[in-house]
């Protein structure tokens, strides 16, 4: 790799996509018609990419001894030696810097938001990484922040029920990352990252078996409650529910079936399922609201 193209690899443009959680807000609280708040909203989702850029780099110098022992990710820029420390800091600090001035300027509320998901995952990758289910409930942190950012951010009240759908989502997207992990490292995964010797598969099954039953009886419940009917008019969101079903039982697949899972970014842009059910969705949801 030459140029540029490692550190546009290292950024992790791909994973900009979890910054979608931001927009929550806007779209559930019919801001979409306001530009200023939408503005608001879009820069507070470029502050939360760049800032995760920042913590993907930290956290792949805190880990490239390990990654090369990863069949994958041993091909990242840092522990394939394509990039050193110096440059990487120097790359995680203006990603850090221009989150930061962005958030600032939507509000203290975002940028006191970011801050927290930066010393979260800081901390993430100085130890917190290595306590069992500690770990997961970091990474769906970070997802909720996103969406807080959205809302209270920029003066929207977020829903209680698509709080608590996103929490079970988001800790079924991380308990099926450390499954996935579990099936690529095939028995040796402690030596990668310490914290899957204490999760074994029947355990991690479980867990993601709740977490998913969860985020569809939460979302689904969301879709006909009093507050939703109050608030749109309809309850016509109901008709969104099968999208939801269909891309959890896609995930799944792909997770115990083709061996995927492990990065829910990669998945989306990979499987034109989960693509269709996520679009299906979304018009589904902005037709709706209408």
């Amino acid at each position: 790799m030459k140029g540029l193209k490692p550190y546009l690899k290292l950024l992790r443009l791909h994973q900009w996509v979890k910054s979608g959680f931001v927009f929550v807000g806007v779209l559930f609280g019919h801001g979409w018609l306001d530009p200023r708040l939408v503005e608001n909203v879009l820069l507070a989702a470029l502050s939360f990419s760049l800032a995760a850029s920042a913590v993907y780099v930290m956290n792949d110098l805190a880990d490239r001894e390990r990654d090369r022992e990863h069949p994958e990710k041993r091909q990242r820029p840092l522990a394939s030696g394509v990039i050193g420390v110096t440059p990487a800091l120097m790359l995680a600090g203006g990603c850090l810097i221009s989150a930061l001035m962005l958030a600032q300027a939507v509000s203290i509320t975002v940028l006191l938001i970011v801050l927290i998901y930066t010393v979260l995952n800081v901390a993430y990758s100085l130890g917190l990484k290595h306590v069992v289910l500690l770990d997961v409930f970091i990474i769906s942190a970070g997802f909720m922040l996103r969406i807080l950012a959205g809302t209270l951010g920029v003066g929207i009240a977020p829903s209680h029920w698509l709080l608590l759908c996103s929490l079970m989502l988001t800790l079924f997207l991380g308990f099926a990352k450390r499954r996935a992990e579990l099936n690529i490292m095939a028995g040796a995964g402690a030596s990668h990252r310490a914290v899957l010797d204490d999760y074994d598969p029947i355990f991690l099954d479980k867990l993601i078996s709740i977490c998913a039953a969860g985020a569809i009886i939460s979302y689904s419940l969301y879709t006909v409650s009093t507050e939703t009917l109050a608030m749109h008019g309809t309850t016509n969101l109901m008709v969104s529910v099968p999208f939801v079903i269909y891309g959890i039982f896609r995930y799944l697949f792909l997770l115990y079936r083709r061996g995927g899972g492990g990065d829910p970014a990669t998945a989306l842009f990979s499987d034109f399922h989960l693509l269709w059910a996520l679009g299906g969705w979304l018009v589904t949801v902005v037709v709706s609201l209408i």
